[in-house]
C-alpha cells in the first residue's frame, strides 16, 4: 500500500517544483519588467508641442499682439517684436549698439534691392515667430534677398536647398545670377553644371530661355572642359550664333531658330568682321572662348564661318598654322600623339564632343572632321563604352600608317531626372589609349545607377599640344588639338548631305 501512495505522492511533489519554478520565472520576468518601467519613467520625453508655435506666430504675428517695435519698409508697416527680431544679426545690433533705434519703437527699413517685395518681408518676418516656414520656388529669390539682408543664414541655407532641388530650365539662370549676387556658393556651383550639361542639349530650342544667359556666363560656359557639348565644336558655334542673335534682338521670337536668324549674320552688307564692329565688340570673348583649332577641320564647317563674317579671319591664321604643322609632325611619325600631357593642358586643348544615347541599344558612331589620319569609332552596348581605330586597307593612303597611334580621352555620362537635373554623373580620369590598326579600348564601364537616355560627353586629344597659347585666344582655348572626330574621305557623301559639317555619323555593324 505504501509502494502506491509512494506513487501518488511523487507527481504531486512533481507538480508543486514546476510550480515553483514557474514561479520563479515569472519572478524574474516580472522584476526585468519593472526595471523598464522604472527607467522609461526616469528618461525625460522632449515633445514639441505644435500649438505653441502656431498660437505665438498667430497672436503676435499675425494679430500683432503687445507689440513693441513699429518696422516701416516698402510703405508697409508691421507691429513686431524686439526679442524675436533680435534673432536676426541686423536688428541685434540696432537694437543692442548705440543706433538711435536701440531706444526707440518705430524703425524705418531703406529697401535698396529691387529684388525684396512686401510678400518677401512678410514671409521672413513671419519665419521668426515660427520654427518652420513655407518658401514658394517662385517666389524664392526675393526671400534669399531678404533673408542676406537680415543675415539670416539658417533661412540663407533653406533656400539654397529648394533652389538646387528646383533647378530647371526656367530657374537654372535666374538662381545662378541670384547666387552670384548674393554669395551662395552651393547654389552658383550646383545651377552652373545644370546648364553645362543643357545648354547644347536643351536650349538651342528654347529661345526665352538662352537670351536670358549673360554674356559674363556664356564666356565661363563656353570656355569651361566640362560643357557637353553636344556632336561638336561647331554645334557650340552656331548655338552662340544664335545666341548673339536674341541678345541683339529682344522683340524677337523665341521660338527656334529660323532661317532669318540663321542667315542674319551672313546676310550683313559689311565685309567688316562683326566681332570688329561696335555692335559686336561685347560678344567678343565669348567667341575668343571657342576652340576655332575645332572649327577648322571640315571643309562646311569653314564654309559657315566664311559666309558668317562673325570671326575675323585673322583669329584663324594661328590655329590653322598649327594644324598644318601637327599634319605634317603626324605625316612624318616624329608625334605618335600626346604622352603625359598634364591634367590643365589636356583640358585647355582637348577636343570636345557628344551625343545622346536615347536607349539601351548596341550603337556605333563616329564624330566627323579631319583626325588627323585617325578614325575612332565609338561603340556602345548596355554595359560599356569603347573605341576601335578603324583601318581599312583601301583607304590606307588616307589614314595615318603608323602601327601604334596613342591619344588621350575622358569620358563623362550622365542621366537625368524629369527636370533634368542630373540624376547621376560618371566621369573617368584621363586616359592614355594606345591602339593598333583595327584595335579596341574599353574606355568605361556604365554604373548601375545609370538609366536612359545618355547623355555622352568625350574629351579627346590626338596629337601632341604646344606648350604655348596662341596670341589670339586665351589661355583656355589654347592647343592645336584635332578636330571633333575624324571626318575620313571615304565617308565624303555621307557628310557632304549634312547642312553643317558639326555631327556625328552612325556607323553599322
Amino acid at each position: 500500500m505504501g509502494n502506491v501512495v509512494n506513487k501518488v505522492t511523487n507527481p504531486i511533489q512533481a507538480m508543486r517544483g514546476k510550480k515553483r519554478k514557474r514561479e520563479d520565472e515569472d519572478s524574474d520576468c516580472n522584476e526585468e519588467i519593472n526595471d523598464l518601467l522604472d527607467k522609461s519613467l526616469a528618461t525625460p520625453k522632449r515633445k514639441k508641442l505644435i500649438s505653441t508655435a502656431k498660437y505665438i506666430y498667430q497672436a503676435l504675428f499675425k494679430e500683432e499682439r503687445n507689440s513693441d517695435i513699429t518696422v516701416h519698409a516698402l510703405g508697409k508697416v508691421w507691429h513686431l517684436h524686439k526679442v524675436y527680431l533680435s534673432q536676426s544679426p541686423y536688428f541685434a545690433s540696432m537694437f543692442n549698439g548705440s543706433w538711435r533705434e536701440a531706444d526707440e519703437d518705430y524703425v524705418h527699413i531703406e529697401i535698396v534691392d529691387p529684388k525684396i517685395t512686401i510678400e518677401s518681408l512678410y514671409s521672413v518676418f513671419g519665419a521668426l515667430y515660427m520654427d518652420e516656414v513655407v518658401l514658394e520656388p517662385r517666389e524664392i529669390v526675393s526671400i534669399l534677398a531678404t533673408a542676406t539682408l537680415f543675415q539670416l543664414d539658417s533661412l540663407i541655407d533653406r533656400c539654397a536647398e529648394v533652389m538646387i532641388e528646383t533647378s530647371n530650365a526656367e530657374t537654372a539662370v535666374k538662381y545662378y545670377e541670384a547666387a552670384c549676387e548674393y554669395g551662395v556658393k552651393s547654389v552658383k556651383q550646383s545651377t552652373f553644371n545644370w546648364l553645362l550639361v543643357n545648354l547644347l542639349s536643351l536650349y538651342y530650342k528654347t529661345g526665352k530661355w538662352l537670351r536670358l544667359i549673360s554674356i559674363e556666363l556664356m564666356e565661363l560656359l563656353v570656355a569651361s572642359p566640362d560643357l557637353y557639348v553636344m556632336q561638336t565644336e561647331l554645334s557650340l558655334y552656331t548655338l552662340l550664333r544664335y545666341w548673339m542673335y536674341l541678345k541683339l534682338h529682344p522683340g524677337a521670337e523665341e521660338v527656334g531658330a529660323s532661317e532669318e536668324k540663321l542667315q542674319y549674320f551672313a546676310n550683313r552688307q559689311s565685309s567688316v568682321a562683326f566681332l570688329n564692329t561696335p555692335k559686336g565688340k561685347p560678344f567678343e570673348k565669348c567667341f575668343r572662348a571657342l576652340r576655332l583649332h575645332n572649327l577648322l577641320n571640315h571643309h562646311v564647317d569653314i564654309r559657315v564661318l566664311r559666309q558668317d563674317n562673325i570671326i575675323p579671319v585673322e583669329w584663324m591664321h594661328e590655329p590653322l598654322f598649327q594644324q598644318w604643322n601637327s599634319m605634317l609632325l603626324v605625316d612624318q611619325t616624329l608625334d605618335k600623339g600626346p604622352k603625359d600631357v598634364d591634367e590643365k593642358l589636356f583640358l585647355e586643348s582637348c577636343i570636345r564632343c557628344g551625343r545622346t544615347l536615347p536607349e539601351n541599344e548596341y550603337l556605333k558612331w563616329r564624330w566627323t572632321g579631319f583626325n588627323f589620319g585617325l578614325d575612332l569609332i565609338l561603340i556602345s552596348d548596355t554595359k560599356t563604352l569603347r573605341v576601335k581605330r578603324h583601318h581599312r586597307t583601301e583607304n590606307e593612303r588616307l589614314l595615318s600608317l603608323q602601327v601604334k597611334r596613342q591619344f588621350q580621352i575622358r569620358v563623362s555620362v550622365a542621366s537625368l531626372n524629369d527636370l533634368r537635373q542630373i540624376k547621376h554623373q560618371q566621369t573617368t580620369a584621363i586616359q592614355s589609349v594606345s591602339l593598333d590598326k583595327n584595335e579596341e579600348a574599353m574606355l568605361i564601364m556604365f554604373d548601375k545607377e545609370l538609366t536612359y537616355p545618355l547623355l555622352i560627353s568625350v574629351n579627346m586629344l590626338v596629337v601632341s599640344p604646344p606648350r604655348t597659347s596662341p596670341p589670339s585666344t586665351p589661355a583656355q582655348t589654347a592647343g592645336p588639338s584635332s578636330s571633333s572626330s575624324s571626318r575620313q574621305p571615304h565617308r565624303r557623301d555621307e557628310e557632304e548631305s549634312l547642312d553643317a559639317g558639326g555631327n556625328d555619323i552612325a556607323v553599322s555593324s
